[in-house]
């Protein structure tokens, strides 16, 4: 059993530090925004008075807090966790951030001795409460290996994508781009189906028993027909990813129009309040457009 770190027990690093521990690893916590979860602690987990600290007392560390400059502070702000590496320990990003941000932090962590990986996940509060995230990875393949054991634990398709770090956070970049464009769809038809007379609800199983299924069809299409827009995963930030998007297909020269719609009507929701709606909430800037809601048999 392995000494692991683990900060950032959000939404989603709340339950992947669960089954960490479920597994029998013991555990090193480190507070980012809230206390430790009482029932980690309550089972053994450690907190840790600082970050340097959940570094120096574990063997892999493994961070999961919502953006770039957020993983920057955990790193390399006084008291982070550079300050406690040692030669030969792992640290794993399992945020999803800038591609090029990473490049830079593992430069920085391996010029300590330290690997580093790149390990974003998909699959959303229901993947991390069932131990059934797709964890995306960048980094040395020994590194990896090492780590691997912890990725089944908390996922169930784990894909080392290369032996670039940044390689893991621009396959969730890419990610993130299907996710938003389909959420778009999804939106679009059921809609379409309400303004038309049709009841959602039946279109939407009709759909999932063909060619146009997908999980997003299936979750989120259940959530706009049911009004349910509780996070989940937060309008914000599927935002902030899809700027990491933009800005990056900027950099490359590659267009990104459809990224940049689903953006714009993420902002259109943002407008209404709406930052910490779950992303299937998109449907409302769509609704608004179209003067109906669907479901609710109105215009």
């Amino acid at each position: 059993m392995a000494d692991v770190g683990f900060i950032g027990t959000g939404i989603m690093g709340r339950p992947m530090a669960g089954h960490l521990q479920a597994a029998g690893h013991r555990m090193f916590l480190g507070r980012h925004r809230s206390a430790p979860p009482p029932e980690l602690l309550e089972k053994g987990a450690v907190e840790c008075a600082t970050w340097a600290e959940v570094a120096r007392r574990s063997e892999v560390v493994i961070v999961m807090v919502p953006d770039t400059p957020d993983v920057e502070a955990v790193l390399f702000a006084p008291g982070g966790v550079a300050e406690g590496l040692s030669a030969g320990k792992i640290v794993v990003d399992m945020s999803s951030i800038s591609p090029t941000a990473t490049r830079d932090f593992a430069r920085r962590i391996n010029d300590l001795g330290a690997p580093y990986l790149d390990a974003p996940v998909s699959g959303g509060e229901v993947g991390a409460k069932s131990a059934s995230l797709t964890i995306m990875v960048g980094g040395p393949v020994s590194a990896f290996e090492c780590v691997r054991p912890l990725f089944e634990v908390m996922g169930k398709n784990i894909t080392h994508i290369g032996t670039a770090n940044g390689d893991g956070q621009t396959c969730k970049v890419a990610n993130q781009i299907v996710v938003a464009l389909t959420i778009e769809a999804v939106a679009e038809a059921l809609v379409f189906a309400s303004k038309a007379g049709a009841d959602p609800g039946k279109v939407r199983e009709a759909l999932l028993g063909g060619f146009a299924a997908s999980r997003i069809l299936d979750v989120h299409g259940k959530r706009m027909i049911e009004r349910a827009f509780q996070p989940g995963f937060r309008i914000e930030l599927h935002q902030k990813d899809l700027n990491l998007a933009l800005q990056s297909a900027r950099d490359l020269g590659v267009a990104l129009p459809n990224t940049a719609t689903c953006q714009e009507l993420f902002n259109a929701c943002r407008a209404r309040g709406g930052g910490a709606w779950d992303h299937s909430a998109l449907v409302r800037a769509i609704e608004v457009l179209s003067d109906y809601e669907v479901g609710a048999g109105r215009a």
